[in-house]
């Protein structure tokens, strides 16, 4: 499976009004809380990979917590990867997991999501702590050869909402949390 993302910095209040102009259909908040953590046996930093947990509060409803690999960015113009994520059962217990096998928590990235949907895409609105307001457009693709139509879909959604797709940036919010310290 591959995520084909795009993000730009945004005004989130202003991309609300214009997806409520075209109807987007609400799909709900979210409060998400990623640990990104560091592999013993090579540097994810050089590797352009990460590993994390996640726990993701709804508006209403129980926590749901997962673990995802990324892997390297697979093109040049979004952040386009290979990703692989499953439920895990307990937060602590999977953290206990990592840790014991060498890996360490490198930083913890919170945020606050609006997510919409709109012609097939997810759009999401992040109110990231300690870096800013961004708008991600994204869907996910089996094959590769689906990459490039998926990525331009994404832009032609950023033109429908008014911003500019060569304002994307392709660093992580980790990146920028950590480009902030």
């Amino acid at each position: 499976m591959y995520e084909v993302e795009v993000k730009v910095p945004a005004d989130l209040a202003a991309v609300r009004d214009r997806l409520a102009a075209i109807e987007a259909q609400s799909r709900g908040s979210v409060v998400q809380v990623d640990t990104y953590y560091d592999a013993p046996h090579r540097e994810f930093t050089e590797t352009d990979e990460a590993l994390r947990i996640r726990s993701e509060r709804p508006d209403s409803g129980s926590a749901d917590t997962r673990i995802t690999y990324k892997g390297p960015l697979v093109d040049e113009e979004s952040k386009t990867r290979e990703e692989l994520e499953t439920a895990v059962g307990d937060r602590e217990t999977a953290d206990a997991i990592l840790t014991n096998l060498g890996f360490e928590a490198a930083a913890t990235v919170r945020k606050e999501r609006e997510r919409f949907a709109l012609e097939g895409y997810t759009v999401t609105l992040d109110s990231v702590d300690d870096v800013g307001e961004y708008v991600e457009v994204e869907t996910d693709v089996a094959d590769e050869s689906d990459l490039e139509a998926a990525r331009d879909g994404a832009y032609d959604v950023l033109e429908r909402l008014e911003l500019e797709p060569d304002d994307q940036l392709r660093t992580s919010y980790l990146g920028l949390l950590l480009g902030a310290e």
